[in-house]
């Protein structure tokens, strides 16, 4: 097993896989999801995963690899770029999410552990252990406001910040990840014994490819980026819990993903 098995394996997966493939009930529309995924690697015992134990990163919630694996040695990160359709679908909408946006959020996170679990068992074929922590029974997350009880709009593990560690790319205002594919996708990750080279970290900051052009900020409805502080979690959830009656049975939003110079490639820091 080496990496470039590893890819072939996702990239001829997200090619073959039916469900990849949705048809739209509202109209009809045939639609793959995902074009075929990134892939990025970091070693178990990377610094960066003890940074994120830091309260105001993540914090001491926060399960670093070898404590979903003990024997780990790498960390597997993939982001699966949603289909020009998605995105131009989505692109076009305003006040509510395009139904092309919401099969992906839904119908597309049951692709994403699809493929976590077809490179989790290839992996163990090839005589590795491996984990998904974020399929694992010890997972948990939390997306409600804080409360005594605990933090809030958090877990204990963190698909984003896996993929920045493993190269992937780093966070933009709306907390989303950009990459060399952009954003607008779903990310995935395995903890594994297999040794993998880790993939050179193009930048050095948390959101050193984020222009701040503002452009999520103007196509967010709810409200809930600005320049100055980013992603608003509260208000997020505020305004996707008013549109839900418009999008049940699936959810979701994703405005500030597409129509932006980051929805699928790394955006050029202006010239100064």
């Amino acid at each position: 097993m080496d990496a470039a098995c590893l890819e072939k394996l996702a990239a001829d997966f997200t090619l073959e896989s039916p469900l990849n493939q949705v048809v739209i009930e509202q109209s009809g529309e045939a639609l793959t999801l995902f074009d075929p995924p990134l892939l990025g690697y970091a070693r178990a015992m990377d610094p960066l995963f003890e940074v994120f134990l830091a309260p105001g990163v993540i914090g001491p919630h926060y399960r670093t690899p070898r404590r979903w694996l003990a024997g780990a040695e790498t960390v597997v990160s993939f982001f699966l770029p949603f289909s020009q359709a998605v995105r131009v679908r989505n692109r076009a909408a305003r006040s509510l999410p395009s139904q092309a946006w919401l099969y992906g959020r839904v119908e597309g996170q049951r692709f994403v552990e699809a493929l976590t679990l077809h490179l989790l068992s290839a992996l163990q074929d090839a005589g590795f252990e491996a984990v998904a922590p974020s399929l694992s029974p010890d997972f948990w997350t939390v997306s409600e406001p804080e409360t005594t009880d605990g933090p809030a709009f958090t877990s204990n593990w963190s698909e984003r910040h896996a993929a920045y560690t493993c190269g992937l790319g780093t966070f933009g205002l709306s907390k989303g990840l950009i990459t060399r594919r952009g954003m607008a996708g779903r990310f995935g990750s395995l903890v594994t014994s297999w040794e993998a080279p880790s993939t050179p970290r193009e930048y050095d900051a948390p959101y050193d490819w984020c222009i701040r052009c503002g452009a999520c900020v103007r196509r967010c409805p709810g409200g809930a980026i600005s320049l100055e502080h980013g992603k608003n979690h509260h208000l997020c959830l505020q305004y996707q819990t008013a549109i839900l009656p418009q999008c049940q049975p699936r959810f979701g939003c994703g405005l500030c993903q597409t129509g932006v110079p980051c929805e699928a490639a790394r955006p050029l820091a202006p010239k100064k």
